[in-house]
């Protein structure tokens, strides 16, 4: 009995190394592929989309906010990964009465470190996740160094409500040397009024093209009504952490001029 202990503090028990995997979170699922498990792993959500052309073979058993109990039962997963954020605490009691269930919380980039390590050691995938873990800390390694521009990351509209504390786009943010005015409130998505974004004088306003679909036409409306403040839309899958994180410093590097 293999025993491992999530990021929760839960304990996780195995009869050996999982052999049939359902990921409840996007991000997860796009890096476990990237780990060599593409055999192993047997469900996903549907909005588990990457890899393209891989990811197809795997079953969608509901999305991260629901599921389909009946179809995960069908497809007799001996592990199943669910992230605190992505999923919800309902669905992780309901499964963990039938099944492991590992709980990741990807909060920064060190915990991104963590989870590629975790799933690397429940898998027996460690030489891989050193390789994935040392890829992406070159990658970052070069991400763009904004000099302490004042920047909010914004992801919903109607209410507008942005990345606060305690997440792992606020993580990234932080690595290019930004400051972000809606740190400090309590919420770490708190919710902002347009008002709140003029006084906070910023340097950009990023607008995520998820969850909230953002387009180039937000984009030009902001113009006309912020002064001194560059709206920039943002390929919000960049800011996914695992896998897409290989990709995510060239296409940041290339979206912000040095200064």
């Amino acid at each position: 009995m293999l025993e491992f202990i999530d990021h929760l503090g839960r304990k996780v028990q195995l009869a050996s190394s999982p052999k049939r995997i359902i990921s409840l979170c996007p991000a997860i699922t796009a890096t476990l592929f990237s780990l060599a498990l593409e055999n192993e792993i047997v469900g996903r959500t549907r909005y588990c989309i990457y890899p393209k052309n891989k990811v197809e073979k795997a079953a969608i058993v509901g999305g991260t906010k629901e599921i389909n109990l009946n179809k995960i039962r069908d497809l007799k997963p001996d592990l199943i990964i669910a992230e605190k954020e992505e999923n919800t605490k309902e669905i992780v009691q309901q499964l963990e009465h039938e099944f492991p269930v590992y709980v990741f919380e990807v909060q920064s980039i060190e915990k991104n470190d963590r989870m590629i390590r975790d799933i690397g050691s429940i898998t027996n995938r460690q030489h891989e996740a050193t390789s994935l873990i040392q890829r992406i800390n070159e990658a970052f390694a070069n991400l763009p160094n904004l000099h302490g521009k004042r920047v909010a990351y914004v992801i919903w509209k109607d209410p507008y409500m942005v990345v606060g504390h305690s997440t792992y786009i606020q993580s990234v943010l932080e690595a290019m040397n930004t400051v972000n005015p809606f740190k400090t409130l309590e919420s770490r998505y708190p919710i902002v009024s347009f008002e709140d974004i003029q006084r906070a004088k910023l340097d950009y306003l990023l607008l995520a093209t998820e969850p909230y679909a953002f387009t180039e036409k937000h984009v030009m409306e902001l113009r006309t009504t912020l002064k001194n403040t560059v709206p920039k839309l943002i390929d919000g899958e960049m800011l996914w952490y695992g896998a897409n994180m290989l990709e995510a410093a060239n296409y940041l590097k290339n979206n912000f001029t040095e200064s």
